[in-house]
């Protein structure tokens, strides 16, 4: 008898297939074969402790990876510093970095609504071609979203 977790999981191949998505064909697979050759009592509690922080080390080596080839250097930086495009990347970044540090909270102690964001970006992903970094920035701008409702609701009585 096949299980509730493995069918939901083989559903997300199918969308995964359909949609053409490479990510998340390799995550489904990937966490069906730790499942299936019995590793996953050993390997998911470290994925949910510690996974957004090994994906975001994982990104973050990505991001630096032109700087330790050389492809970016300081005379990039000095050309950046230059361009009004830039300075609203740099903001952008800040901002998502902040409003992400917020949304790791969310998602390690709400977990209704981890659920529905990783239903969101499995969506995104799925569907529209997104990036699966969705969980933690969603988690920031629902938090964010969260406490500005609770802010205007508290100024009306």
């Amino acid at each position: 008898m096949i299980s509730h977790a493995t069918l939901f999981m083989l559903i997300l191949m199918g969308i995964a297939v359909v949609a053409r998505n490479q990510s998340l064909m390799i995550a489904v697979l990937f966490l069906l074969v730790v499942k299936w050759v019995g590793l996953g009592d050993k390997i998911f509690p470290l994925l949910q402790q510690k996974g957004l922080n090994i994906g975001v080390t994982v990104i973050t080596i990505a991001v630096l990876t032109p700087i330790v080839t050389g492809d970016i250097g300081f005379r990039h930086l000095a050309e950046a510093v230059r361009s009004s495009y830039a300075w609203i990347a740099l903001g952008a970044g800040i901002l998502v970095a902040l409003v992400a540090a917020n949304g790791i909270d969310l998602l390690q102690n709400d977990p209704h609504i981890t659920v529905a964001l990783v239903i969101g970006t499995i969506l995104a992903v799925a569907l529209f071609n997104g990036v699966a970094v969705g969980p933690l920035i969603g988690a920031g701008v629902a938090y964010l979203t969260m406490k500005a409702v609770t802010f205007f609701m508290n100024l009306g009585g």
